[in-house]
């Protein structure tokens, strides 16, 4: 039996570290991709300690340079890639949208969404090797304008710009990719509220929660949906 192939961007912690334990967990090969190496590597250990193999690749995606040297590593290890899970982001500014600058903006689009395409566009070829491909795309309930422009929410949620833009793009980005790509699954998911760093660890899903819509898309077969936005309990809206 082949063993499922699968890289995780953004791993090193929080959701991108619990998904690669989850699906190490299931034998698949899975590759565990961060841009600091230090922390990724020592993330990787710890996993083979605890007798979940992995593989640490250096990534940055915000550089052409690295994703085509991960994405070299990655050719020469296996030869191919069954499972891409574009999980890497950061939050942005919490700076109210009339005092928010293009800088600080841009910095969140580079990692957030130019991150994503540069990804896929690097490893598009190691993917097409594999009889039945998948790409999750890690967004969030942020980037659904039905969520954000329900009345219901609207004093819950900050008006910063960056990271629900970021996240709506990514949406969009989903179907785009999902219409194109007709032989590669393409999902987007909503962790939902889950306890990280990029919240001060105040959200009340624990990792294992917030990954298990990544988790099922991850692991969908060949019938399975394509061009949605799922979280663990079904079907988001846009």
């Amino acid at each position: 039996m082949v063993t499922t192939t699968a890289l995780v961007t953004g791993a090193n912690k929080g959701l991108g570290r619990e998904t690669v334990r989850r699906l190490a967990e299931s034998g698949w090969d899975v590759f565990l991709a961060a841009r600091d190496a230090a922390r990724g590597t020592r993330a990787a250990a710890e996993l083979a300690e605890a007798g979940l193999a992995c593989r640490f690749v250096p990534l940055d995606v915000t550089s052409d340079e690295s994703v085509a040297a991960a994405a070299g590593q990655v050719r020469a290890a296996v030869g191919r890639l069954d499972v891409l899970i574009n999980n890497a982001g950061i939050g942005g500014p919490s700076t109210h949208p009339a005092d928010t600058r293009v800088d600080e903006v841009r910095e969140v689009f580079e990692t957030n969404v130019f991150g994503s395409i540069r990804v896929i566009h690097a490893f598009l070829p190691l993917l097409r090797t594999s009889v039945h491909p998948r790409i999750v795309m890690v967004s969030s309930g942020m980037g659904s304008i039905a969520t954000l422009t329900d009345p219901r929410w609207q004093d819950l949620v900050p008006p910063a710009l960056g990271y629900p833009t970021t996240k709506a793009a990514l949406n969009m980005l989903t179907t785009r990719y999902a219409h194109a790509l007709s032989d590669i699954r393409v999902n987007a998911v909503d962790p939902g509220y889950t306890a990280t760093e990029l919240n001060g660890h105040n959200g009340f899903q624990s990792v294992t929660e917030g990954t298990d819509a990544i988790v099922r898309l991850a692991s969908i077969g060949p019938d399975g949906p394509t061009g949605g936005f799922f979280d663990r309990n079904g079907v988001v809206p846009w």
